[in-house]
């Protein structure tokens, strides 16, 4: 699937506020917590949610999608394209699995957050550009 860099930005900021509101002891809010972050907290937070997430992004099929929509895939196409990219760590069986489930839950976060595809041809430039 070819996405726009902003999509893969909302995507994987949309993850990262879900776990940073996950972590803590007081669990506040994904926004909360994630304002109350510095921002080297955050840029570490958004680096560990990126390797687990944009691999997966970037290897889910090819799909046509119609702007004013966002794309869609099936559950069996988002978790052959996790294991794809997991591939083998040496870990018993159990500890793979919770590893799978968590990073279709982070894949699944941050696609239901997609901003909805715009159309390229709808573009309007103006005629007059500043210098």
């Amino acid at each position: 699937m070819r996405f726009t860099e902003h999509e893969l930005t909302v995507a994987v900021t949309a993850a990262a506020k879900v776990v940073a509101g996950a972590k803590g002891r007081r669990r506040a809010r994904g926004g909360e917590a994630w304002e109350s972050m510095s921002k080297i907290e955050r840029y570490h937070l958004l680096e560990a949610v990126g390797s687990q997430v944009l691999p997966v992004l970037l290897a889910l099929p090819d799909v046509e999608v119609p702007a004013g929509t966002r794309p869609t895939f099936t559950d069996a196409q988002i978790a052959t394209a996790v294991e794809e990219t997991l591939g083998e760590s040496g870990v018993g069986r159990i500890r793979q699995k919770v590893a799978v489930a968590a990073r279709l839950t982070l894949v699944r976060t941050a696609l239901a957050q997609l901003p909805v595809r715009q159309d390229p041809d709808a573009l309007v430039v103006p005629d007059t550009l500043p210098d």
